[in-house]
């Protein structure tokens, strides 16, 4: 089994993304974990928020895993990784 499938197994599962479908390009972090994400229209939205947009096929480009009981996004393994969301930058949301 190849590393992208292998990858692929530790998502719980991996959202149909629609047409219009936004991409995460910046993670809001605080005390160095993620808390929230910036969006590709420069929206931000919290982290369950967003996997409840991922769920829906609102967010492209990434799968639903979790850790005890909280659901996490994670990206889908491409063999990139500039896209990966560990690459992203920090941001800040303007207030």
């Amino acid at each position: 089994m190849d590393g992208q499938n292998l990858a692929k197994q530790t998502l719980d599962r991996i959202p149909q993304a629609k047409a219009d479908a936004k991409r995460i390009v910046g993670l809001v972090k605080e005390g160095g974990r993620i808390t929230g994400y910036q969006l590709s229209d420069n929206s931000f939205v919290e982290k369950q928020q967003a996997v409840d947009m991922a769920k829906q096929g609102q967010i492209a480009g990434v799968g639903i895993a979790h850790r005890g009981e909280t659901e996490y996004l994670k990206s889908i393994p491409d063999g990139s990784e500039t896209n990966n969301l560990g690459s992203l930058p920090s941001v800040s949301p303007q207030n």
